[in-house]
This record gives structure tokens, sequence and C-alpha cells, in this order.
């Protein structure tokens, strides 16, 4: 690899970087805010929150990896053009090819980390996620041990605590159970913790009273306590097998899914619809990168505005993308739209290509001849006017 085109692939490397790590964080910020009621109606702690929601995050690069790109083009293009290093690759005779070929490779490297993220990475996280959000769900103190609220778990026991800390802690605990046909029992406690032991879900209790009272007839009796093991087990609800949804399949099980798969039985257009998804969207990585530089690749004077052409490129990338998200959302039906999902891409690609191509050719030697001295009559016609009114002034 030449000098320049390392110096080009190190400056794109870099604001790609930290491109994505911006939009990727933003993004992530948005959708974990959607998961916020697991730390507060479900009871999980901040670590477990963010290792939850993070499961999402090679989805989310995947998605604004492309856009990433573009930024990190448009960003490296215009500052070689406006440090004027396009214009001296120009006029030392340097094709525009030379700036095309290290575009083209990191185009080529994001299309590979989107492909890696789109078949294999991604889906993983996202079916884990899944796994995750079922586990939460069926959890009992998330559930059902709410503060501030007396809840009934099942017939004869009520559950009440004050409050429930970061740590998973329960204060100002008090349950009271009266499914025993003779003696009813109320616990007290300043703390309580949820522990699995020996294959058992116990409610260690810290610090409090143990209340008996016969139903019938007989005294109350109260027991104090420094620990306290309540057995949870016959009340915590299985949890259920989750239902991967298409694209949190492995790609594997979206070309054979499982004879007895009821949701594949039922969905088997979303499984096709996710597979070849998963294969176009690695494409929309070259289609930008050559969008981009069909726009900002040519070398350009400071005479001849860049804001139009920065414009151009981010509304033909947006304009491609919204156009793949439109197919998508049609091609779920007839399989024969299936084949629009990699026709948008290409599309895209192949015009950008024939703008770069035909703008490469050079020019007759008599169109140059012209241009050249209408522009040096132009030159000379300004310099006389400002000489006249510079002598006009004095």
């Amino acid at each position: 690899m030449k000098t320049l085109e390392r110096y080009i692939m190190r400056r794109t490397l870099y604001a790609f970087t930290l491109t994505i790590a911006a939009m990727t964080g933003v993004v992530w910020a948005t959708q974990a805010l959607r998961q916020l009621d697991l730390v507060t109606s479900k009871g999980q702690t901040i670590v477990q929150f963010i290792g939850i929601t993070m499961l999402a995050l090679p989805f989310l690069i995947m998605i604004v990896a492309p856009f990433a790109l573009m930024l990190a083009l448009i960003l490296v293009l215009n500052a070689l053009s406006g440090d004027s290093e396009l214009i001296v690759i120009d006029a030392s005779g340097g094709s525009r090819f030379l700036v095309l070929k290290p575009v083209l490779l990191f185009s080529f490297a994001v299309m590979l980390l989107i492909g890696s993220l789109s078949l294999y990475i991604a889906p993983g996280g996202l079916a884990q996620l899944r796994t995750e959000i079922t586990r939460v769900r069926a959890d009992l103190v998330a559930n059902i041990v709410k503060p501030g609220k007396f809840i009934s778990v099942e017939g004869g026991l009520t559950f009440h605590i004050r409050n429930r800390t970061g740590n998973g802690t329960l204060d100002g605990l008090l349950l009271h159970d009266t499914r025993d046909a003779e003696t009813a029992f109320t616990y007290q406690a300043d703390t309580g913790q949820i522990v699995e032991a020996a294959d058992r879900t116990l409610l260690v209790m810290n610090n409090g009273t143990i209340q008996r009272r016969p139903k019938q007839e007989g005294d109350i009796s109260i027991v104090r306590f420094q620990s306290y093991a309540f057995d949870l087990s016959n009340l915590i609800p299985e949890a259920g097998e989750p239902v991967f949804k298409a694209s949190e399949r492995t790609t594997a099980n979206l070309f054979a899914p499982g004879k007895n798969d009821a949701y594949a039985l039922k969905n088997s257009d979303k499984l096709t619809q996710e597979l070849h998804e998963r294969f176009s969207q690695p494409l929309y990585a070259i289609a930008f990168g050559l969008i981009v530089f069909a726009f900002l690749g040519k070398a350009r004077t400071t005479r001849q505005g860049r804001g139009a052409a920065i414009v151009g490129a981010i509304a033909c990338c947006v304009i491609l993308r919204t156009s793949g998200f439109g197919v998508t959302a049609i091609s779920g039906g007839p399989t024969a739209l299936l084949g629009l999902l990699y026709a948008v891409p290409i599309a895209g690609s192949v015009l950008a290509l024939i703008s770069i191509f035909k703008e490469q050719r050079s020019q007759p030697r008599w169109l140059s001849n012209l241009q050249h001295t209408v522009q040096d009559r132009i030159e000379a016609i300004g310099n006389r006017l400002n000489n006249r009114q510079t002598g006009g002034a004095s």
C-alpha cells in the first residue's frame, strides 16, 4: 500500500471510530431507555441493566455502521479538498483512482464488519437479550414484591416492603402467612435478601420478629431472631422457554429451522426475509463509499463550494437506505420481491460508478484550451477593473 493510501486509510479509520462510537452511544441510550423498567419495576441493579442492554450493541453497530462510514468519508474527503491535497494530486498527474482505492478498501473492511455482525454476532446478542428478559420477567421479587404495596403472592401469603435498594436488599419487610390451617404467622424484619442455596430460593430476613397467632383460641407468641430463612422455592414461577423471533435466530437456524418449531412453521416468510436481509445489508457499505466519493472525490478549487456536494452525498445515501427500509417493509409477502433487497444497494453502487467513470474521462484538448483561454480573459478583465478602482480611490 502506497504512502498516500495509508494516509487516507489512517484518517478514515480515526474518523470512523469516533463517528461510530458517538452514533452507537446515542442510539444505545435511546434503546436502553425502553428497558428502563428493568431497574424501576423489575428490581434489577444498574449493573444488570447495563449488562442486559449491552447485548443489543452489536445489532445497533450493524445499523449505524454505514452511516458512520458515510460521515467519516465526508470528513476525510472534504478535509483533503479543503487542504488542497486533492488538487495537488490532480495537478501532479495523479488519477482519482489513487484516492478511490483506499476508499474502496476501507468500505470493503466495513462491509466485512457489518457482514460478521449481521450473520453471526448480532443474532446471538439479541437471542441472549431475549433469554435475559424472559428470566427477569419470571423473577418473583421483580414482578411481585414491589415497594409500598401489599402484594398477595398466593392464597394466604402477603408481602410488603418499604424499599428495595440497588443491591437487591429489601428494607422494612413484612410477610403475613395464613396458609396453615391452625396458625397465622407474621414476619417482620429490618432487612431481607433473596439468596440461592442448595437449589433452593430463600428469603433471608435479618433482625426481626415472628408472631404466631392461633386461628381459633390462644395467646400470641413472639420470637425475635437475628437471621431467619423463609423458603420461597415453591413460589418461584418457572421461566418459560423464550420464543425467538426471526432477528434473534442464528443464520443456520434460518436456513433449516426445526420441524417442530411452531414460530418457524407459522412465520416462514419472516425467516426467509430475515435471511436475505442479513446478506444484503453489508452491500450498503460499498454503495455509501462510492456515492460519497462520486460527490467529494473530485479536486475542487476554493471558489467551488463543497457544501452542495456534501448535502448531495448525504441526501443520496439517506434516500438509498430509506429505499432499502421501504423494500424491507413490502418484501415480506411475495418471494419475488426479495430480490429488491439486493437490487437497491447494487443499483446505488452502479449509478455511483457510472458517475465516477464519466467524470474520469478526459476532455478533448480543444475544449480544455478553450476553457483556459476564457478563464484567462476573465481574470485579465478582473485585474483591470481592480487597478482602475485602486487608481480612482488614490
